[in-house]
């Protein structure tokens, strides 16, 4: 499961890096994936959204079986 989440990553990644942040993984945990936004996303008032609607999206379509996923 860690290897297709990676992977469902690395499609949103270039969109990240281009507004001059990133995605981490950090964590899996029974379904419940630990992300870290870095650089500009991390303290960026729209994070909360890039997280539910880019990464929670992206990494859920990729990986149906992943219940949420959270920002630490």
């Amino acid at each position: 499961m860690r290897e297709k989440i990676e992977r469902a990553l690395q499609t949103i990644r270039p969109a990240l890096q281009a507004d001059g942040g990133d995605v981490e993984l950090v964590d899996v945990i029974e379904g419940i994936v630990k992300v870290r936004l870095k650089g500009a996303c991390g303290g960026c008032p729209m994070s909360q959204m890039t997280l539910t609607r880019g990464v929670e999206q992206a990494i859920k379509k990729a990986v149906p079986e992943v219940k949420r996923v959270e920002a630490v």
